[in-house]
């Protein structure tokens, strides 16, 4: 059995971590190329937020983001690569209370292999999402494979990385219903499953910040759900402690696996206390498992527990995970 320390260990050095922590130098870089440093990259919410928002001068507001492949994801798997770079992007437009409106990618391959297999698995995500791919680039004379795709979409109330406040109560939400995409650690719930589900399943998240059930959410990514709530929290400049022990998670399938999975659809939300029954109701009442994997402090440290055990994660009054370059943005929302 994995201890407590071990699992700790294994997460601060994967692969996802990593990436994530490649942010703080792109921005940091970005940031001291500008005229005006990084008061020129402001927006709505900071950076750190799955998309930029724009006010659209109605009110609402205009959400733009983008993803890009790794490589080896491509090269091995190039048919739900194309899909998979739908569907994150749709995911980032849900977890900030928006619905998407439209896609457009660039992509680079040698000819039409892989080419052909990532456009045909785009298009399928694009019809399952109700998400047309309106444009994009193209290069078939490149020596390697490579994708990014682009999305917009609107929202009429935000949900955003910079609105936990100490006393929430820190949940996951994350469909059970898929299996692993081998080697990888993508848990697909979502090639196979029916595509009025998929669409209502992520309807609940613009639901739940139009009924004010919800503020602060960030939909799980590369870094696994530890990951996603620490850059959550490092947003909202709080802390908390996880509970291991309280995570949904398939039967069978191994911590430390599950902690470093990708899934399709998978969120973490900080919720108000008296709004927590609400919330829970709503994604209890589609199949998703749903459960409170923590509480929400103002220590900014992560703390993660499993059984007796507790050992600290991360203390970002030290160490920045993704906001060094933008942490005089850092506003508690």
């Amino acid at each position: 059995m994995t201890s407590l320390a071990e699992i700790v260990a294994e997460l601060r050095a994967s692969r996802g971590f990593a990436h994530k922590r490649d942010i703080s130098d792109i921005v940091s870089a970005l940031g001291q190329a500008l005229p005006g440093g990084a008061a020129d990259l402001s927006q709505v919410v900071p950076l750190g937020d799955d998309c930029a928002a724009i006010p659209d001068g109605q009110g609402g507001y205009l959400l733009f983001a983008i993803e890009g492949l790794v490589e080896d994801f491509i090269e091995r798997m190039p048919w739900f690569a194309g899909y998979c770079a739908v569907m994150v992007n749709v995911s980032d437009i849900y977890a900030m209370g928006g619905r998407p409106t439209a896609v457009v990618d660039a992509l680079w391959s040698a000819g039409m292999d892989p080419a052909d297999q990532m456009l045909k698995g785009m298009a399928e995500a694009s019809a399952k999402y109700a998400v047309p791919i309106v444009g994009g680039h193209s290069n078939n004379r490149s020596t390697r494979p490579q994708l990014a795709v682009a999305i917009l979409g609107r929202a009429r109330k935000l949900l955003t990385s910079f609105s936990a406040r100490p006393g929430d109560q820190l949940v996951m939400a994350v469909d059970l219903r898929g299996a692993y995409e081998e080697p990888f650690p993508y848990w697909n719930a979502s090639t196979r499953a029916p595509a009025a589900r998929l669409r209502g399943d992520l309807e609940l998240l613009p639901q739940l910040a139009e009924a004010g059930l919800c503020d602060a959410a960030k939909d799980i990514s590369m870094a696994g759900a530890v990951g996603t709530a620490l850059m959550l929290l490092e947003c909202s400049q709080t802390g908390a402690v996880i509970d291991l022990d309280a995570m949904p998670r398939p039967a069978g399938v191994p911590l430390l696996r599950w902690l470093s999975s990708f899934p399709s659809y998978g969120f973490i939300l900080s919720v108000r206390p008296e709004k927590l029954a609400g919330v829970l109701a709503r994604f209890a009442a589609r199949d998703l498992a749903c459960a409170v994997v923590g509480d929400v402090n103002d220590t900014r440290t992560l703390v993660l527990k499993q059984g007796a055990e507790r050992e600290l994660f991360w203390d970002l009054n030290r160490d920045a995970f993704i906001c060094e370059a933008a942490d005089a943005q850092v506003l508690h929302a």
